[in-house]
């Protein structure tokens, strides 16, 4: 008996489903899909400011990591460089 009402659940479920996708909210995701996210310039502006930040970010840690492979740092720290 437990089978039989799995069944049933399945198949209000896909018949739910199917509802939700073809009718209007379906064809509105879809169309959205479609047309993509409007333009926000302010939204535009502060991601172009975040790359900006993350190159900045990049290049000081490339420069971090060509000290350290140098061994410049090491006679710097305390303890010397036979830490």
């Amino acid at each position: 008996m437990i089978e039989v009402g799995i069944g049933v659940m399945f198949i209000l479920f896909g018949v739910g489903a199917a509802r939700l996708m073809f009718g209007p909210v379906g064809h509105a995701v879809s169309e959205r899909l479609r047309r993509g996210a409007p333009e926000d310039p302010a939204l535009a502006e502060e991601l172009e400011r975040m790359r900006s930040r993350l190159t900045e970010v990049e290049q000081r840690l490339d420069f971090a990591e060509r000290l350290l492979t140098q061994g410049a740092v090491a006679d710097h720290l305390p303890g010397g460089p036979d830490r």
